[in-house]
């Protein structure tokens, strides 16, 4: 499996006015053609603004599949540069079925790992102007995912996205949207995930409270 950069993207936190409200966002990412150094929670000249849901060592890079970019310019009707969905890496090559949690690739000098699905919240309406886009992140599945950095190292637009080893589970990034977000009362499935070792820990803590749930309905 190997994976293109079709964009490095990366932006600071900004104010912007949500709904009459000032909202610190750092959803705003712009390309760059220069190497980047890639540390454990960021890259250098990136930023979140709400650590609580983003960033993190778990969520140290948001990952984008660019075969999406198509679906949502032709039948959403976006005007889309890269980086429009917050993500710092748009990928050709790495779609969410194709991803397991646990996947580790070498991008540059960097070692990353796959840890999560990317949860569309908000502020990607607000910045498309667009308020059912969240949803129909979940609805499509085409969420992207997050790395967590294994290797510090150089990043740049250059560099090929290497496969080197996948977790015996092969849980993919589809399996995980489908439980979270439709086939919500799998208890089965809810179980299955729970136990790759390399599920962000957010995750495992949602997934922990919806098998205890489904648990005590039974």
């Amino acid at each position: 499996m190997l994976g293109q950069i079709v964009s490095v993207n990366v932006g600071k936190p900004k104010e912007l006015i949500y709904k009459g409200k000032s909202i610190q966002t750092g959803i705003e990412k712009q390309p760059v053609d220069k190497p980047l150094l890639l540390t454990k929670v960021n890259f250098v000249g990136d930023g979140q603004a709400d650590l609580v849901n983003h960033g993190g060592e778990d969520k140290a890079v948001c990952v984008y599949p660019f075969e999406h970019y198509a679906y949502f310019s032709s039948e959403v009707g976006l005007s889309l540069s890269y980086g429009a969905f917050g993500e710092n890496l748009t990928l050709l090559g790495l779609t969410e079925e194709k991803v397991c949690i646990g996947d580790e690739f070498q991008i540059g000098e960097a070692v990353v790992q796959v840890s999560q699905p990317r949860q569309p919240c908000f502020k990607l309406a607000h910045r498309h102007d667009t308020k059912d886009l969240p949803l129909r992140f979940q609805e499509t599945g085409y969420t992207g995912f997050y790395f967590r950095v294994l290797s510090e190292g150089v990043v740049s637009k250059e560099d090929s996205v290497q496969f080197l080893r996948r977790h015996q589970d092969e849980i993919t990034i589809s399996y995980i949207n489908e439980v979270q977000y439709k086939d919500k009362s799998n208890k089965e499935k809810v179980k299955k995930i729970l136990r790759v070792p390399f599920l962000s820990q957010s995750y495992q803590k949602t997934f922990m409270k919806r098998l205890q749930l489904l648990e005590k309905q039974n």
